[in-house]
């Protein structure tokens, strides 16, 4: 009795890590589905508004739009672990009836053996078994396969009880993923509920900003001319930029180009004909803003946020339709965060320009061929000239107190002259 105590101390024993391994793959799916509920609760919290005009009917749209995107991610992601889990329980099926069909073998075996073993009871009978030898070589084998048949009744017990095991385990891993699953398809349902709740809103809010079509198209018309200026600024400014770095190469040229012929007059004349070097391009980079390209631009799709906190892309990059007859050509993106989020840099670099538009900040960072632009800050912390690294704080994103404190950060990307789309360098 103590033996079989003890065996199946051990038994439990051996589960323990077992349980522990499936449990990790459960917690793994609570966590990353714990981490977009968090973004999606956050999210929420920036729909509200306080005025009803048409401007802030608009940016009441973008957000609405930008939290409806985040809440289909999150469905579709909840649909993905949902399928994950499907696979994970025909799997598992499929190794609980394998194991099963094992296990049903192993004690067919046993049975077997055991009634064999029932012929040959007692001791006595073992050793007369041995001792009925006609000659010392063959007691000699009867021996080893008395020795050997209990051997193989040892392994083929304990092959059942490790099978036995193996199910338990497979049992406890079903029961989990059909908890999660069960979780998740109710967590799912209730999104399903919420988004329809939330496409409503959207259609009652685009229906009456489309009856309110001349408010609108005033409102429009403003925003596209505060986004051409500010365009406007910033193309000039960056033209500048590009300008000073292509002067700053011309002279890194002309002083190397000075070296090496000095160098060249005190060598043979001979050699002196041909070492002369050729003329770098008129628009090329001093040698680090070459290296700091190079490293902005193998992390393409890593970049942290421009924006601290949690926020929502309200306004995407292009040209793209909010609501019948309504374009937007936004030539970079909006985030909205919360009151108090800070612009931070997406990378090392180089305050190019500070600049003031409309009563707001805007600052302007080179990263080598590359440039960041974050707008709309009520105040800033750098200043033309400064160096910068990755996330520090650049300012403080404006907060609207007539609408009630909607925070938005306006960010662009650009390569020189060439416009970039900023949602696919920075990481989500």
């Amino acid at each position: 009795m103590t033996r079989r105590l003890f065996c199946l101390w051990i038994y439990c024993l051996c589960l323990l890590p077992l349980f522990a391994q499936s449990n990790k793959a459960i917690q793994d799916l609570k966590n990353r589905q714990g981490e977009l509920q968090r973004r999606i609760a956050e999210s929420e919290t920036l729909l509200k508004t306080t005025r009803n005009d048409v401007g802030s009917q608009l940016k009441s749209l973008a957000t609405l739009n930008g939290q409806l995107e985040e809440r289909k991610r999150y469905i579709q992601a909840i649909n993905n672990d949902l399928e994950n889990i499907d696979h994970e329980l025909a799997t598992t099926n499929k190794e609980m009836a394998r194991l099963q069909k094992d296990l049903k073998k192993k004690q067919d075996q046993y049975v077997a053996s055991v009634r064999h073993l029932q012929k040959r009871r007692s001791i006595q009978d073992k050793l007369l078994f041995i001792f009925s030898a006609k000659n010392f070589a063959q007691a000699y084998r009867r021996l080893r396969y008395v020795r050997e048949y209990a051997d193989y009744q040892r392994k083929q017990g304990e092959d059942i009880l490790k099978k036995q095991k193996e199910i338990d385990r497979k049992r406890a891993q079903l029961l989990q993923l059909r908890e999660a699953k069960a979780g998740m398809l109710e967590e799912r349902q209730t999104e399903m509920q919420t988004l329809e709740m939330r496409e409503k809103e959207q259609a009652a809010l685009v229906a009456n900003l489309q009856r309110k079509q001349r408010d609108l198209q005033q409102e429009l018309a403003r925003q596209r001319r505060e986004a051409e200026q500010l365009n406007a600024r910033i193309d000039q400014l960056i033209a500048e930029e590009i300008e000073k770095a292509r002067k700053l190469a011309q002279e890194e040229a002309r002083r190397k180009a000075a070296a090496e012929k000095a160098k060249q007059k005190k060598q043979a004349a001979a050699s002196a004909s041909s070492a002369t070097p050729a003329p770098m391009e008129a628009t090329a980079l001093d040698k680090a803003d070459r290296q700091l390209s190079g490293s902005f631009a193998s992390n393409r799709g890593k970049l942290p946020a421009p924006i601290t906190g949690s926020y929502l892309i309200v306004s995407h990059y292009g040209r793209y339709s909010v609501m019948r007859n309504v374009v937007l050509d936004n030539k970079g993106i909006d985030l909205q965060g919360h009151p108090g989020a800070q612009a931070r840099a997406v990378f090392n670099g180089k305050v190019a320009a500070v600049f003031q538009l409309n009563g707001l900040f805007n600052v302007l960072v080179r990263h080598g061929a590359y440039i960041s632009v974050y707008c709309n800050l009520s105040r800033t912390t750098v200043k033309t000239g400064d160096t910068v690294s990755t996330r520090q704080t650049l300012g403080t994103v404006f907060s609207d107190p007539a609408d009630n404190n909607r925070t938005v950060l306006h960010f662009q990307l650009r390569k020189e002259t060439q416009k970039l789309n900023p949602e696919l360098w920075i990481a989500r």
